[in-house]
């Protein structure tokens, strides 16, 4: 994954609501009738516009509501719908393994790796080789570790993302090179190999003041080739596109402090299909 991302231009999950309660303040609780009606009549006006604008969205682009089928269907057919099963039984290092010899394990397993992959472990020799030797099938990974050497250990290539041989970002900065999966699908799959495709944005770049390359949004499609090794499912190959890319937001940026601080506090998950 990282091996083919073009990071040197430009480049481990649902959220939860929460609900608060505001008590009025002491100068409202008994004061003007009027002004707690205005206030109440803002609060519903707020709602019934997000209600409409809800409705709105999830309509758009599909006017047949009677094709779309009942809740149990729609469940049963999302391609992103969790199956409950088990995911993984154990782990190597920080990499999950262990996956169902099923496509749900295959697509499991080509979501996990591809986060090792895309990690900013695959900078520093060590770690590499860590994460090489665990997500590959033993025979590919020597042939790929000497390709993969000599792509993250070029002096040039490092500088110019702003890293040191180590693959260590400069003092005051954090380097983030992280994976945030957003689905997949089987497209091949017997009892020995299957062909997953995982679907992704990437962050990339180095956070802090004084950064040339700022941390970047990309989109990408990775389809991982697995082969069923030893009890498990293990990568043989991938190649790798861009997108599908969605239109971004006008949303601010947030600042070099704050990404630093994000990266450094939000871990990653283990993911499961």
């Amino acid at each position: 994954m990282s091996l083919g991302d073009d990071h040197g231009s430009s480049g481990g999950y649902g959220g939860t609501g929460q609900t608060r309660t505001r008590l009025p303040d002491s100068g409202d609780a008994f004061g003007d009738p009027r002004r707690r009606s205005s206030r109440s009549l803002v609060t519903v006006v707020g709602v019934v516009v997000l209600l409409i604008a809800a409705i709105a969205f999830a309509n758009r682009g599909d006017g047949d509501a009677e094709s779309s089928g009942s809740g149990s269907d729609k469940a049963e057919s999302s391609a992103t719908a969790p199956t409950g099963k088990q995911p993984v039984r154990s782990k190597t290092g920080d990499i999950a393994t262990g996956y169902a010899h099923t496509e749900q394990g295959a697509q499991s397993a080509a979501t996990n790796y591809g986060i090792a992959l895309g990690s900013a472990d695959m900078y520093n020799l060590e770690k590499r080789h860590a994460i090489v030797n665990t997500v590959y099938a033993p025979d590919v990974a020597a042939t790929q570790l000497p390709e993969f050497d000599q792509v993250y250990s070029k002096e040039s290539f490092l500088e110019k993302l702003g890293l040191s041989k180590d693959g260590a970002a400069p003092s005051g900065q954090t380097f983030v090179s992280r994976v945030v999966p957003v689905g997949t699908k089987v497209t091949s799959y017997n009892n020995s190999t299957a062909s997953v495709a995982l679907w992704y944005t990437s962050l990339f770049g180095l956070s802090g003041e004084g950064s040339k390359n700022p941390v970047t949004e990309s989109w990408y499609t990775t389809t991982y080739q697995l082969k069923w090794v030893d009890g498990d499912w293990k990568v043989t190959g991938f190649t790798q596109k861009d997108g599908p890319v969605p239109v971004g937001r006008d949303q601010r940026a947030s600042t070099a402090e704050d990404m630093s601080k994000a990266v450094e506090e939000y871990g990653g998950f283990t993911y499961a299909r």
